[in-house]
């Protein structure tokens, strides 16, 4: 019996949860209304968002970004892995951290192997930015695209409010890893020759959609209608030059993300309608003076931790209140915190996973202790410059 219930799939538990809950009425009906019409855009944006990734690598995008850093390292390996931290940033900024997890994490390996560098200090690194570098848009990731609605009925732009640590939070992170690998990346390396683009207009089509979709994000555009769009017309334009699907096309859209995300959402809106919000509060306490904010990061980098930062960002939320200083803290604590446990961010799921796949082993205790190094760090100066900034 426990061998048949670890083979049901994590998508199917949470369809049956969530309907459960809505149909029993632990989560009333108008609670359940209001988080569909709250949630919806988001999930919207995280299909349209995966397909884009996909089509993109399927063009070779991601892959012609890995060569273009090789070729312009010019043998330095430092340079190298700089040019690599700047792919890594990029992505996660614009496509998501799990996205850079997903797609990045393959092609930095390879780009390792090619140049005789050690793929691990590498793909840490991405790893490391996959978490620390999705503060900056709220597209990086699904808690910001949560706050921003938030921080929109407030009047509070997102990218005013957020760019200084997010840049903030890269540097910190950047800085200590360098100086943990400074032995890995130093030294000259000799290029192999890596993948040639297969259709190099397809190339440029998605070089240019991904370039106009990152404007659109920038220019407050609506994140599903923008990477809707972007996902539409490069499907059309792979379809078009006939090349093959980069994924089997039923795999294009993460449905089984998308339910497991969505019974996160129930499952979260249930027990704060049970009364979770008043014990959330004793925690997390209230106010905007430093010891305040300190205290609800914490709270929210332990919850991100020790759950997930996702669970962890909505049900903390209410406790952060209308203070747009407070919900920023929480995102710094439960977007750039989680590094300290292999679940505490799907970022970190999936670059595990990506890792095995491409046939490379990274202990437990390694992924812990790069977190032990990065978390206190990150979060302590991203909150700081926010403390000082706003």
């Amino acid at each position: 019996m426990s061998a048949a219930l670890r083979r049901v799939p994590w998508w199917l538990v949470a369809l049956l949860v969530s309907s459960v809950l809505v149909a029993t009425g632990a989560l009333p009906s108008a609670d359940a209304r209001a988080l569909a019409e709250r949630t919806l855009p988001v999930l919207a944006f995280l299909a349209a968002l995966t397909v884009v990734a996909e089509m993109c690598a399927g063009a070779g995008l991601f892959d012609a970004a890995a060569g273009l850093a090789a070729r312009a390292a010019r043998g330095r390996r430092p340079v190298l892995w700089l040019l690599v931290v700047v792919v890594a940033t990029v992505s996660t900024a614009v496509l998501s951290l799990d996205t850079t997890a997903v797609l990045v994490t393959p092609v930095v390996v390879a780009l390792a192997r090619r140049t005789g560098s050690r793929p691990l200090p590498f793909a840490l690194v991405v790893l490391a930015l996959a978490n620390t570098a999705s503060l900056l848009l709220p597209v990086s990731n699904l808690t910001n695209l949560l706050a921003d609605r938030t921080l929109r009925r407030q009047g509070v732009d997102f990218l005013a409010l957020m760019a200084v640590p997010a840049l903030v939070a890269v540097l910190v992170t950047v800085l200590l890893v360098a100086l943990r690998d400074r032995a890995a990346i130093a030294g000259r390396f000799d290029l192999a020759p890596g993948p040639v683009p297969a259709d190099r207009a397809l190339l440029v089509v998605a070089a240019v959609v991904t370039a106009a979709m990152a404007a659109a994000f920038v220019a407050g555009v609506e994140p599903f209608l923008a990477a809707g769009v972007a996902a539409v017309v490069l499907v059309v334009a792979t379809r078009l030059r006939r090349r093959p699907w980069p994924v089997p096309p039923a795999q294009l859209v993460p449905w089984r993300t998308l339910l497991v995300v969505a019974g996160l959402f129930v499952v979260v809106a249930t027990l704060h309608a049970q009364g979770s919000a008043a014990l959330l509060h004793a925690a997390a306490g209230d106010g905007s003076d430093p010891g305040a904010l300190l205290r609800l990061a914490a709270v929210g980098v332990l919850a991100a931790n020790a759950v997930n930062n996702l669970p962890a960002y909505l049900a903390l939320e209410p406790v952060a209140g209308a203070d747009p200083l407070r919900v920023a803290v929480l995102l710094v604590a439960t977007g750039a915190g989680p590094l300290m446990t292999p679940w505490g961010s799907l970022a970190t799921v999936l670059w595990w996973q990506r890792c095995r796949q491409v046939l490379l082993h990274v202990p437990v205790g390694v992924v812990v202790r790069q977190g032990l190094l990065l978390c206190a760090p990150v979060v302590l100066a991203a909150v700081a410059a926010l403390v000082l900034t706003t």
